[in-house]
């Protein structure tokens, strides 16, 4: 029997977990893909959003931040009725907000990548949490590039948000110190 953290028990969770999370995320657009998810997935299930990510893909122009930055009022109007994603006018909004805030990033010579892994010195923080509390919801790290971020015009990055951003994006590798994903990353650079 393999070992895994807690939460990938179910198996839809699995795959994610084995193959995905945790592992380091480069190129802003699928940057974005996971900021979008993660601000997504506020007050819900992560099983909810993954089920529906082919439906945000679709949604969003695969994430092509200069495609969703000209997204009109009725692209919004039309997404908030669209069942194959989470149908909140706010967080549909921010993705919008927050493709545009990346492409001012881009017009000013600067990249989404750039600016989320100097939080973390461009290489993975290995961190083991199984003694004490556990995975905190935020880190002063995370606090920091929420306040960043807010700062450059993006929506719906909270601390707790860019936190879960980090881990999913791999700027952290916090798999249980117990499971097969923890040693596999800790070196990926």
């Amino acid at each position: 029997m393999v070992a895994r953290c807690s939460w990938a028990e179910h198996d839809e969770l699995r795959d994610y977990h084995d193959q995905e999370w945790g592992v380091p995320v480069h190129g802003d657009s699928r940057l974005f893909e996971l900021l979008t998810l993660e601000g997504a997935q506020a007050g819900l299930s992560w099983l909810i959003v993954l089920r529906r990510r082919a439906g945000y893909r679709s949604a969003f122009s695969g994430f092509d931040p200069e495609v969703v930055a000209r997204f009109s009022s009725a692209d919004v109007d039309r997404l908030v009725e669209d069942p194959d994603i989470i149908r909140h006018r706010g967080k549909i909004e921010s993705t919008v907000t927050n493709a545009a805030a990346l492409v001012a990033l881009r017009d000013a010579g600067e990249r989404l990548d750039a600016v989320l892994w100097a939080f973390v010195d461009g290489r993975p923080r290995q961190h083991d949490w199984s003694a004490g509390d556990g995975l905190p919801a935020s880190t002063p790290e995370a606090a920091a590039m929420s306040k960043e971020l807010k700062r450059r015009g993006f929506r719906f990055v909270g601390p707790t948000t860019c936190y879960a951003l980090m881990q999913a994006a791999g700027l952290v590798n916090d798999h249980h110190p117990t499971c097969f994903r923890a040693r596999e990353l800790a070196h990926f650079d």
